[in-house]
């Protein structure tokens, strides 16, 4: 990821990517937090709430060293974090209300998308910038295993998966799209 290589004018440069690549993430696992939260409010001591409360857990974790990243780079936060306060908790409530199946099909959903994201991330970083890229690649190992974790307790059973996933994975898409920018 050569600062000048294939870069048009105009084009960000490897600072502003890389600043662009922290301020997206960061929303990104505030997000997840807050999705889970509004799903252990709905589901809590069953089964499935254990789960969600583990996955919440490493998604908190998560969340700290993105903010502790962009602190040290000293890189703002996304403008709409008060958006995804109220929209991340709104959908795990929902989806929660559902049914269980389908607080693991929000999972499955969500985490197929941060798989191609941060995968997409990784590979966009090469060698540039080890720090970012191994935090990038531990997050995806941990959003891999949440997404088979949500499938094996049943989560493609859920009635109307198909349509239920396509309208988190386009909300996910679009709030990446958006984070990255604002």
């Amino acid at each position: 990821m050569s600062d000048t290589a294939g870069r048009l004018p105009g084009d960000p440069t490897l600072e502003d990517e890389t600043e662009r690549m922290i301020r997206v993430d960061q929303a990104g696992e505030y997000g997840a937090v807050r999705i889970y939260a509004g799903q252990h409010a709905v589901l809590g001591a069953r089964a499935s709430g254990q789960i969600i409360e583990r996955m919440a857990d490493q998604e908190a974790e998560h969340l700290r060293k993105f903010d502790a990243l962009m602190n040290e780079r000293q890189v703002r936060p996304t403008l709409l974090s008060p958006v995804w306060h109220v929209a991340g908790f709104a959908l795990g409530a929902a989806t929660a209300l559902m049914g269980e199946k389908a607080a693991m099909a929000c999972t499955v959903a969500v985490e197929e998308v941060i798989d191609e994201h941060y995968s997409e991330q990784a590979e966009r970083l090469g060698d540039e910038d080890p720090e970012l890229k191994n935090l990038i690649e531990e997050c995806r190992a941990d959003e891999l295993a949440h997404k088979a974790e949500a499938e094996a307790e049943g989560a493609r059973e859920t009635p109307g998966y198909p349509v239920l996933s396509g309208a988190i994975k386009g909300a996910s898409r679009l709030a990446i799209w958006l984070s990255t920018r604002v």
